[in-house]
């Protein structure tokens, strides 16, 4: 008897701890409310290899996992398009009609997805039978995408969650994707869209088109982050024309640990295949902090290996991901064209470069006319006190001030000489070299905090600097008053010789 109510009690037991890890589980899944999980993406015209490469695309608007499980999409009214899996915060969810609908991405699900080039209904439900998102109620021709091109139809902004035509557009490039037997997609299967209009930060290229000529063997691509909001980690697919570029090597950018914190970079080509790039980092801080702000994440070089003109796509492919400290983030990734002309270019220098005090203070402004070759953009570069030349921006225009706000600029000291120089540049060829010098005469020698007067704390600025030179954290750009790079006794005496002055 004794051993019989052991083994009940051991029974009840077991059952109320496992009761107790259902009721855990089941109160840990996250309920999606309707335009919590929307149809992002529509491949309706399959692809130029099959019309039988249809593909369906769901995002995760939300901040947290949401479970499938019981879902379905009606077509036209009938639940054809029963879903099981799990869709990321912030992530992409593919439902392809077969295994090579996209060949380069795995299907989250397989569906036997049927849909008229005429235009199909669409309505995404949970499985309470709740409509959490629609697309083409009328069931009349679709919003957009392309029969003839094959591009998809792409919803410009998930945060819109009413179904409105207005919202959707038809795909302008793809992200490396390709269909059953090889063809380029028009459109980005698991990635963000590319008339993405959404919130979150933007990554991109330097710009939308960049154009290349037979004068460079290599080009530079950077890659950019802007308006990011506690940025702490990324990871990237960048997908590139194999036939144009050859990947040559990736240098991390500072934007990440631009407070000095350590950072884990790393890159390397997608299976040692020219074509696709796997870019990744996060800062080493524990507990996770991001930084704010605009700036380069990394730098990408590449060898050109076409031998006549070309061009291509280089975009985000699927999988690519922003995060803050707490997890993924919605972001815009914004794809660029690279173009490349074997015909060689030719930039001449500007002329008349003058250089003048600025209309504020404390601020330098430069002058030139443009290059009779038609030159598009301007690099301006400083003299820094290592010797080397600094680039402080680059202008479209024929002129560029110099004050404290440029990075890496102003920060002048009156009375001493500084040079520059200014370099034309027409389709990444620099034209020639042209050097002017100025300096700053307003304000006085010493007066190192800006005050207008050169007093003790000015001599306290100096010794907090004292004993620095350039390359480190202490030194003071505004301290070292003969611009020699080191912060020393000559320091001193300069500050000394006016001390007591007012401006």
């Amino acid at each position: 008897m004794r051993k019989n109510f052991k083994k009940s009690f051991s029974l009840l037991v077991m059952m109320a701890l496992l009761s107790q890890s259902l009721i855990l589980e089941i109160g840990s899944v996250f309920a999606a409310t309707p335009g919590d999980v929307v149809i992002n993406e529509v491949a309706w015209a399959g692809s130029s290899d099959s019309a039988n490469d249809e593909w369906i695309e769901l995002y995760n608007r939300s901040n947290q996992t949401v479970d499938l499980a019981g879902w379905v999409i009606e077509d036209d009214g009938v639940p054809n398009y029963e879903l099981t899996g799990n869709i990321a915060a912030h992530g992409y969810f593919l439902i392809e009609k077969n295994d090579n609908a996209v060949s380069t991405v795995n299907a989250d699900k397989l569906v036997g997805i049927s849909l008229a080039n005429s235009g199909d209904s669409l309505v995404l439900k949970d499985p309470s039978g709740v409509v959490i998102d629609s697309l083409n109620g009328s069931g009349g021709a679709w919003y957009a995408g392309n029969s003839t091109t094959k591009a998809t139809m792409e919803r410009v902004n998930p945060d819109v969650k009413d179904d409105v035509a207005s919202n959707w557009a038809t795909a302008k490039v793809g992200n490396g994707g390709k269909s059953s037997l090889g063809s380029a997609i028009i459109g980005t299967p698991r990635a963000a869209n590319s008339n993405y209009a959404g919130s979150g930060p933007e990554i991109r290229f330097d710009a939308a088109e960049i154009v290349v000529n037979g004068s460079l063997q290599t080009v530079n691509i950077g890659v950019y982050a802007d308006n990011a909001l506690d940025f702490y980690a990324y990871g990237f697919e960048v997908n590139y024309p194999a036939n144009l570029l050859s990947f040559q090597s990736a240098q991390e950018a500072a934007f990440l640990k631009a407070d000095g914190t350590a950072t884990a970079f790393n890159a390397a080509l997608k299976n040692n295949t020219e074509g696709s790039l796997i870019v990744g980092n996060a800062r080493l801080m524990n507990p996770p902090k991001g930084v704010d702000g605009s700036g380069k994440l990394f730098n990408l070089t590449f060898k050109i290996v076409a031998t006549g003109n070309a061009s291509g796509n280089v975009s985000f492919g699927g999988g690519s991901f922003i995060s803050n400290s707490e997890g993924d983030l919605a972001a815009k990734f914004s794809p660029t064209v690279i173009k490349y002309n074997n015909s060689v270019e030719t930039v001449g220098p500007v002329t008349n470069l003058a250089i003048a005090p600025g209309e504020k203070r404390y601020s330098l402004k430069l002058s030139w006319d443009a290059d009779s070759t038609g030159a598009t953009s301007y690099v301006v570069k400083r003299k820094m006190v290592d010797g080397n030349f600094a680039t402080l921006g680059t202008v479209t225009t024929g002129n560029f001030v110099d004050d404290d706000l440029v990075s890496g600029g102003g920060k002048f000291v009156p009375g001493i000489t500084y040079q520059y120089q200014v370099v034309a540049v027409k389709n990444n060829v620099q034209g020639g070299v042209v050097n002017v010098s100025g300096k700053e005469i307003r304000g006085l020698t010493g007066d190192n905090d800006r005050s207008d007067s050169v007093n003790g704390k000015d001599i306290e600025n100096l010794a907090r600097s004292f004993g620095s030179d350039n390359a480190d954290e202490q030194y003071n750009a505004l301290v070292d008053t003969n611009f020699d790079g080191m912060i020393d006794g000559k320091d001193l005496i300069d500050l000394g010789v006016n001390f007591g002055l007012v401006y």
